[in-house]
């Protein structure tokens, strides 16, 4: 048996301090039960597994970007599409995806995947666990652990329906007369789905829906799944866990239902299995709230490696449209203070829309609708979730991010390749991981034929691609999807040259208060970077504001941009509409 170090002796002990405090109610023997199940699948793992490791030194650097992709996004007839999909991958995605977020691609009956009817099988069109671990071969991989709900037809759905084990305390079911008032919702269906069972009908908790049944995190047998289903990953070349809708897992009566302090227990758990089966693997939250709701996972310091960076996206966004950055400046300058070896998922396009909670606190409401209204003269629309006092209210713009660069003026392509390759490159300019989204990079607008065949608003932002024709559009090199993925992929490899931008290296912003321009320092120093992004369809002038720039000048062009090699002048920056330069010193 592998010798276990002191550190997972620690985050053993840790584990089963853990599973006491949250599971009081049990007895001891139940959880002594649970916490050596748990030890023995651990200790088996590392002695039985065929998996070997190769551990990273760091979990990411400079170089790391995560290509964000559904397993079938791109198809061709009579292959699986997991096999489709790693050939492309190599031939023109390389620097921009080191890691690689297939989307859920377990078997589901609904919602893009992640009401999740199987855990041992993949979509038949998909391939099978060998196709997903070839990908791993060239790519760090990305995938999620849908932890808070099933899909109505997975098997323990079935069981509870016929008051069977272990689907009977499995689904999440809970008594009469308990209080949910204060439930905050994501949605607005029905909290409640009735379901016949054999002892009659019965109310099960559906957060996102009738087809997607909310899991029972009150029976610590969950863990011991959910620790099975990890392994089966780590097996197939899986090393980075989005644990999606975390924050919803665990209900008590009288509250919000939301991040509750078990929920947080859990994740904690959850970094304990991880770290007692992988060097560098990596766990991730996904919760679309307020910022400080957001960053409490990573806070504490033992719970996610990183959190997806959910006011990014509605802020550039919001920029973007209006030429109007003070905001967007504004939340740069205030970025937070994380604990050491934690980061950001800094991203704008995503599988699902932009999210607007992040926005409370951070803008007023007229903006917020103003930018609401500016995509729907987009082609995008709006989802909305159900407060506790019964109205609707905005969650979230359904919108191809490339049909939200669209100008307002007449001619709606005039600088829609500038705005996106802006945002993009805003985003690998700040602390943290970036990420990009293939349809988005691919030019894809709002998929307008798939959204009436199916009434689901998320899927104007989900095209998918056959092979034939996206390879046409691909070698042309007048193509949208050419110039941009050719853009990019350049931008990238500068960027993993730069050890400035790695996401531990200090950043700075450099135009609090203006709206016109965002500066960004990397670095420090004479080895400084200096990301500007011209915000506005006009021609500006600016001269580099920074303290230590006097003491490091000694002639009027000795200054770069690294995306081009064109020198410039820092007391006088000209930037055409929506250029962005990377400037630092020969």
């Amino acid at each position: 048996m592998k010798q276990i170090d002191s550190e997972k002796k620690l985050d053993r002990l840790k584990l089963c301090k853990l599973l006491r405090t949250i599971y009081s109610n049990n007895t001891t023997e139940e959880i002594n039960f649970i916490s050596n199940q748990l030890l023995q699948i651990l200790d088996d793992f590392s002695v039985k597994s065929a998996y070997k490791e190769i551990s990273d030194k760091e979990r990411w650097n400079e170089s790391h970007s995560v290509l964000i992709t559904y397993a079938d996004s791109i198809y061709k007839n009579g292959e699986s599409t997991l096999i489709t999909l790693r050939d492309l991958l190599s031939k023109h995605f390389v620097s921009l995806s080191k890691v690689v977020h297939i989307l859920p691609f377990l078997k589901s009956t609904s919602d893009g995947g992640f009401a999740v009817s199987s855990y041992e099988h993949l979509e038949d069109k998909f391939g099978g666990w060998d196709d997903l671990k070839s990908i791993s071969e060239n790519h760090v991989l990305m995938a999620d652990l849908v932890l808070n709900h099933i899909s109505s037809s997975h098997p323990w759905v079935q069981q509870f329906i016929k008051s069977q084990e272990p689907g009977l305390s499995n689904v999440f079911s809970p008594g009469q007369n308990l209080d949910w008032s204060n439930v905050v919702r994501p949605r607005s269906s029905s909290l409640f789905s009735q379901i016949n069972t054999e002892d009659g009908p019965k109310q099960v908790w559906t957060t996102f829906g009738p087809d997607q049944i909310d899991l029972n995190w009150h029976n610590p047998k969950m863990a011991l799944e959910f620790l099975n289903l990890i392994i089966t990953y780590l097996s197939y070349g899986i090393k980075w866990f989005r644990l999606d809708a975390v924050g919803f897992i665990w209900k008590e009566s009288g509250t919000t239902c939301l991040h509750l302090p078990k929920a947080h227990s859990i994740v904690k758990i959850l970094r304990v299995l991880l770290n007692n089966l992988l060097e560098d693997g990596v766990l991730i939250t996904e919760t679309n709230v307020p910022q400080k709701e957001n960053l409490s996972y990573l806070t504490p310091n033992d719970e996610a490696h990183m959190a997806y960076n959910f006011p990014l996206p509605p802020l550039i966004l919001e920029a973007i449209i209006t030429s109007r950055a003070d905001i967007l400046n504004s939340w740069i300058c205030d970025w937070p203070i994380l604990p050491k070896n934690t980061t950001l998922f800094n991203f704008t396009a995503s599988h699902d829309g932009v999210g607007l909670r992040a926005l409370e606190g951070l803008m007023n409401e007229q903006r917020i609708k103003d930018l609401l209204i500016n995509c729907e003269k987009r082609g995008g629309l709006v989802s909305h979730r159900r407060l506790t006092n019964g109205e609707d209210k905005p969650y979230e713009l359904n919108i191809s991010w490339w049909s939200a660069m669209e100008d307002s003026s007449r001619d709606s392509n005039r600088f829609q390749f500038e705005r996106f390759i802006l945002t993009q490159l805003l985003v690998m300019s700040l602390k943290g991981v970036p990420a990009f989204y293939l349809p988005a990079l691919l030019a894809s607008g709002n998929d307008i034929k798939s959204f009436s065949m199916t009434g689901q608003r998320r899927d104007l932002n989900r095209e998918k691609f056959k092979l034939d024709n996206l390879l046409s559009v691909l070698n042309n090199p007048e193509s949208n999807a050419n110039k941009n993925l050719k853009y990019l992929r350049n931008a990238m490899n500068v960027r993993s040259k730069l050890k400035q931008f790695h996401p531990y290296s200090r950043m700075k912003c450099l135009s609090n208060g203006r709206s016109d321009i965002v500066v960004i320092k990397r670095g420090k120093g004479y080895k400084a970077v200096f990301a500007i992004h011209n915000m506005t369809d006009n021609k500006i002038n600016y001269q580099l504001n920074d303290n230590d720039l006097p003491d490091m000048i000694d002639n009027d062009f000795n200054m770069r941009d690294f995306l081009t090699s064109n020198k410039y002048n820092w007391k006088n920056i000209s930037l055409d509409p929506f250029q962005v330069i990377w400037l630092g010193f020969l």
